[in-house]
């Protein structure tokens, strides 16, 4: 990167420029769901024990839960390629060919490895252990030297990390992280205002459509699984959520019915 040009105004370029992807996406996650889809993933005794027993208050929940995990995963992902970019600028960082790595750069005689995650609790355990198998297979995928020193970081975009030493590698975490692959300790506070630029005209988008799929879902609701009294019908709901038999056809609003108990 030229001396010249500031790191902060190819950053904010490169938000300006990208960062409608996950606003288009998480658009695209609430307009492609069904009913149906939701229903299935989601666990209807929590619901029961939470006494949720309000067709649009049922469905509100069912649909928040889903996009919670949804947006999480797709800004998590989105804000992984801003690491990469601005490490490509600073340090000319490349993505391996080989190995399950993000970010391969040098830097004062130093090779870094570097594996970018959202935050610190991006997986679970075993998906953590294979990190490390992938640390630890890394020089010999690479064919290195032996004699280059070799550090190998665990990059998380959010977050905080006290002990960074986890032995096969490096955890930094928030501002640690970026400071890391930026060289710049405020990097992580000036990088939320690009962010920022078109969450309000995308998120007025956003809401009108998750209004036309809650109505939408919220009607679905009621005539499939709520009795003509309007009460929801858990045994229609259990049934085909959970049920051994083959999947029930969407039941029509209920005259009735058996119930469990309200």
């Amino acid at each position: 990167m030229p001396e010249s040009v500031d790191l902060m105004v190819l950053a904010t370029a490169y938000v300006d420029e990208h960062i409608g992807e996950f606003h288009n996406k998480r658009i695209s996650a609430i307009s492609d769901l069904s009913l149906s889809v939701l229903l299935k993933k989601k666990n209807p005794y929590l619901f029961k024990a939470k006494n949720l027993e309000i067709a649009s208050d049922f469905v509100r929940t069912l649909l928040d839960a889903h996009l919670s995990s949804q947006e999480e995963t797709m800004f998590g992902q989105w804000l992984e390629k801003l690491a990469i970019y601005v490490s490509k600028l600073v340090d000319g960082g490349q993505r391996p060919a080989t190995t399950d790595v993000d970010l391969d750069f040098t830097r004062e005689g130093v090779r870094y490895l570097v594996s970018v995650k959202s935050g610190p609790n991006w997986g679970n355990s075993s998906q953590k252990r294979d990190l490390k198998e992938a640390f630890k297979n890394a020089r010999r995928q690479l064919q290195l030297d032996p004699n280059i020193h070799m550090t190998f970081i665990e990059g998380c975009c959010y977050g905080r990390q006290i002990n960074e030493d986890q032995g096969t590698h490096l955890k930094k975490c928030g501002q640690a992280f970026w400071q890391f692959i930026t060289k710049d300790p405020e990097f992580y506070r000036e990088i939320i205002v690009p962010i920022g630029h078109i969450a309000r005209e995308k998120n007025v988008e956003f809401a009108s459509e998750y209004a036309r799929v809650l109505n939408t879902f919220t009607h679905e609701f009621l005539e499939a699984y709520c009795a003509a009294d309007g009460a929801v019908d858990w045994n229609a709901l259990l049934a085909f959520n959970s049920s051994s038999s083959p999947l029930p056809r969407s039941p029509s609003r209920r005259s009735g019915g058996q119930q469990t108990s309200r």
